[in-house]
């Protein structure tokens, strides 16, 4: 019996199709890699934008960005709440940023300036409404106890340390 003819393109056929099969792999892969990209580049821009949102509020309300806390609470109870709001979007703000660029120290520095007049408030909190810190994720805590505990916030004292 005499041999199969064999066409070139035949001896090549299972090569092509492992060399197909070995590209759709590869494109597959860059997909995954675009879409992570795209994902953290979302991140960190939805990061930027809350963070500038709160330096606005900040522009707005001088009151609540270096607040006097006695008169504060003493005030109007709406005051007192916009206030609490107030902090509320620096915690959100802080976490934002702070996930979305891990590595980048300048952002944590930035939040704990931000945060450091607001912590004799952040501190009563703990004790008269531990709800509002529990709002904001395990993180933000952490966050903050690490920041009062740096600049000598305690309870039940709760005063600012003069820099």
């Amino acid at each position: 019996m005499a041999a199969p003819d064999i066409q070139w393109w035949q001896r090549y056929g299972n090569f092509a199709q492992i060399a197909s099969a070995v590209f759709a792999l590869v494109g597959f892969a860059a997909v995954l890699l675009q879409l992570s990209e795209i994902r953290h580049n979302n991140r960190a821009s939805g990061a930027r934008q809350v963070y500038l949102a709160y330096t606005d509020l900040n522009f707005k309300h001088p009151e609540y960005a270096l607040p006097d806390l006695s008169k504060l609470k003493s005030g109007d109870p709406a005051v007192f709440e916009r206030y609490k709001s107030f902090v509320s979007y620096l915690l959100y703000a802080c976490d934002g940023v702070m996930s979305a660029f891990p590595d980048q120290q300048e952002w944590r520095k930035s939040c704990s300036y931000e945060i450091r007049e607001h912590l004799p408030f952040l501190c009563e909190t703990q004790t008269s409404d531990p709800d509002f810190l529990e709002t904001f994720g395990g993180r933000s805590i952490d966050f903050v106890r690490s920041v009062m505990q740096r600049n000598g916030v305690t309870a039940p004292e709760c005063k600012l340390k003069k820099a």
